[in-house]
């Protein structure tokens, strides 16, 4: 059974970083590509990055591209994305997602591609 565990979600003010974790377990964690989504109230869920099985690929969201990264320690079975310039409007409940398959794949910016979900962790971002 696949678990997705987020952790590091906080309330900060705008300006800063913060650096969330998902811990993977029940698949070979390195076989599998990752993503993150994020969801503010009233809103739908919403791509913000992913990373190839491999770590060589790397994929983001228009509003957070060149303020967050996403990378991945395939010995520790975690998925990192690391958010620097916060801004309140990037206030949401952030998850991470795996695929249902295996390998490259080329939809994964789309939400439909994954199947396992964590249960998120919210990032407050006050101005």
């Amino acid at each position: 059974q696949v678990q997705l565990e987020e952790s590091g979600g906080g309330l900060v003010q705008a300006g800063v970083s913060l650096r969330l974790s998902c811990a993977a377990s029940g698949r070979i964690f390195s076989s599998y590509a990752m993503g993150w989504f994020r969801q503010a109230p009233g809103k739908e869920r919403e791509f913000v990055a992913a990373i190839s099985w491999r770590g060589d690929s790397t994929y983001y969201g228009g509003s957070v591209k060149g303020r967050f990264t996403i990378s991945r320690d395939n010995a520790k079975n975690t998925v990192y994305l690391q958010m620097n310039s916060l801004k309140p409007e990037d206030t949401a409940v952030y998850y991470c997602a795996q695929p249902a398959y295996a390998g490259a794949l080329p939809t994964l910016t789309i939400k439909a591609t994954y199947r396992y979900w964590g249960q998120g962790t919210q990032v407050t971002v006050s101005s």
